[in-house]
């Protein structure tokens, strides 16, 4: 089905060269992203032209004039980036450097029964290293899926970014020492032990005010600007394209 936008046509060919520049998984996905791109940016073309922007010199540009013009933003003030600061303590200290090893149950994140074997055994070896510390080495030899399972299960020094998020966001917050639960991963479930720590130590609200605000003020924009396109949506004629309630609009 063709795309059309208050009746002027997107074509077959122009949704897909620009599926060459979606980030999505599979064809289709990519096609339909992109026509949803284009369809957005169809919308701002004709709401600049219509306000009397020059289209035609620079679209890019009059599309930016539209914007500005028509999306208004408060001002972050400091009070709301105290708000944040207070409410995000973890994202505002040094960087946190660990040195760990661990033992890697290994289980497919598709396979409930295999994942629920390895977290049992996951804990059955938390359990017997709280009673006994110093077989962590061979059990991991033992037991570990991860190539490091042949040097006791050590990592090395980890930072911010270097493993998987789900399994980052755990170990950051462990203190120094055996973690009491295994921590779960895309590729199973690990038993951890943080053999040290350094770095984590708060950062001034006054180093970091500025940041703050930077990142409130542009999330701040992309919702404002979210708002205006979907208005434009609603008061638009379009056939060829969906825009699922829960997507967010926004021109690339």
């Amino acid at each position: 089905m063709p795309v059309v936008i208050n009746r002027t046509l997107i074509t077959d060919a122009e949704i897909i060269e620009e599926s060459a520049r979606v980030e999505a998984e599979g064809i289709s996905a990519r096609r339909e992203e992109a026509a949803r791109q284009l369809a957005v940016r169809e919308l701002l073309q004709q709401q600049a032209r219509a306000l009397g922007l020059d289209t035609k010199t620079d679209l890019d540009q009059a599309i930016e004039q539209l914007l500005a013009q028509e999306v208004s933003l408060p001002e972050v003030d400091e009070a709301a980036c105290r708000r944040y600061y207070d409410s995000n303590p973890e994202r505002f200290c040094t960087p946190v450097t660990l040195e760990l090893r661990h033992i890697l149950l290994k289980a497919a994140p598709d396979d409930p029964e295999e994942r629920a074997t390895a977290e049992q055994q996951a804990e059955r070896l938390v359990a017997e290293l709280q009673a006994d510390p110093s077989c962590f080495a061979a059990l991991a030899a033992q037991h570990s899926a991860c190539p490091s399972a042949s040097d006791g299960g050590h990592l090395g020094f980890i930072n911010r970014g270097q493993t998987v998020p789900e399994f980052e966001q755990v170990v950051t917050r462990l203190a120094s020492g055996l973690a009491a639960r295994p921590v779960e991963s895309r590729y199973g479930f690990h038993v951890v032990e943080v053999l040290s720590r350094t770095g984590g130590e708060p950062l001034a609200f006054a180093d970091v005010q500025h940041l703050i605000a930077d990142y409130l003020q542009e999330a701040s924009w992309r919702r404002a600007v979210h708002q205006y396109i979907q208005v434009l949506i609603d008061s638009a004629e379009i056939k060829g394209v969906d825009f699922p309630e829960n997507s967010s609009p926004l021109i690339q």
